[in-house]
């Protein structure tokens, strides 16, 4: 689809993305660059696997970066592309000390596709099997927006062994033909994503969508919704009723109840999970890549966002929120009022651990 400058797709399904990006692969002339936090030991990761391994047979350039952490599949897997001239990395090696809780759990958790210098993809969905029946939200974008983005990943790719880098350097924004790139690397102090939503949802006029698989939010990201709320901007939180991570389903109840007290309208998705991160602002200008709406992301995650105004794909975006508000059961307080005593308590015990969700 074509909209001003842009030529975009918009990917909920699974399996409409994977056979797209294994289209794109077998077209590819020049090179492919994979970035994931899962690659799955599976049927999709196999499929992906051979797709890339033909194509390295016929002199593409293949890097695949993927999280140590997140992936199930180790270098053996991949032994043929190797042997074929590949650069496989797996992203920060699990190192047991006396720091593990707190360095092993940087990860990175970006997903990008990038073939040619001429087509990206960046949204929600990993390369494995067992999110077929989830609600995915990625972006296909034909153009030079790929450059930028081969920047970020080959600066990825350079500290994937490194504990200590440049992380100004690593967050800095970059801006592309109306899009604006959006990146956060672990840090108490810079959280590129935190400031630029808590700024966007300051400015919302008359509306606030986010969509997101995890929603357990720092404070001040709290703090702006509820105020948006109480101004009269439309708030709406769409997340699954039961996610994959069922602590994070615990956790985030705790805050729920404030946010709706202040007309955060918080909307639980039923059919599967969802996976989809993306934040619909005014119906003007939207945010889709790999950060879940939680403290872990915003805080301790290697993150990649696209931010953009195009209208055309704004469109799209609506069309998909509305789709999954279809599916949705809405918040109920009163019966939220009366969740278990044991709920609270584990809310309460668990709530100073959020980061490890």
């Amino acid at each position: 689809m074509n909209s001003g400058s842009a030529s975009f797709q918009l990917f909920s399904d699974p399996l409409r993305l994977y056979n797209s990006m294994l289209t794109d692969i077998e077209n590819a002339k020049k090179y492919i660059y994979l970035e994931t936090y899962k690659y799955g030991n599976d049927a999709i990761g196999i499929k992906f696997k051979d797709a890339l391994t033909k194509k390295a047979k016929q002199g593409v350039e293949i890097k695949i970066l993927m999280d140590s952490w997140g992936a199930s599949v180790s270098h053996s897997f991949f032994s043929e592309l190797i042997k074929l001239g590949a650069e496989i990395k797996f992203f920060k090696k699990i190192r047991w000390s006396w720091y593990s809780l707190t360095k092993n759990h940087r990860r990175d958790h970006r997903k990008l596709l990038l073939i040619d210098d001429e087509i990206s993809y960046i949204g929600s969905a990993n390369i494995a099997s067992h999110s077929f029946n989830w609600r995915e939200l990625t972006i296909r974008l034909v153009g030079d927006i790929a450059i930028p983005l081969k920047k970020t990943f080959f600066q990825s790719l350079s500290i994937f062994d490194k504990l200590f880098y440049d992380k100004i350097k690593l967050t800095r924004g970059i801006r592309h033909n109306g899009f604006e790139i959006i990146r956060d690397v672990p840090s108490e102090l810079l959280q590129r994503h935190k400031i630029k939503f808590r700024d966007l949802i300051k400015k919302a006029k008359s509306e606030v969508i986010i969509e997101t698989p995890y929603f357990i939010p720092p404070s001040s990201l709290r703090k702006v919704l509820a105020e948006a709320g109480k101004r009269g901007v439309k708030v709406s939180i769409i997340t699954p009723k039961r996610s994959d991570v069922g602590m994070v389903d615990l956790l985030r109840s705790r805050f729920l109840g404030e946010l709706y007290k202040n007309n955060v309208q918080i909307y639980f998705y039923v059919p599967q999970n969802l996976h989809a991160k993306v934040m619909l602002i005014d119906n003007k200008l939207f945010s889709i890549g790999s950060l879940n709406f939680d403290y872990r992301s915003f805080r301790f995650q290697h993150e990649i966002s696209l931010i953009g105004k195009d209208p055309g794909i704004v469109k799209k975006i609506r069309e998909h929120i509305d789709e999954s508000l279809e599916d949705c059961e809405l918040f109920n307080y009163d019966y939220w009022k009366k969740r278990p005593w044991v709920q609270k308590v584990f809310e309460w015990i668990f709530v100073p651990f959020r980061y490890l969700f």
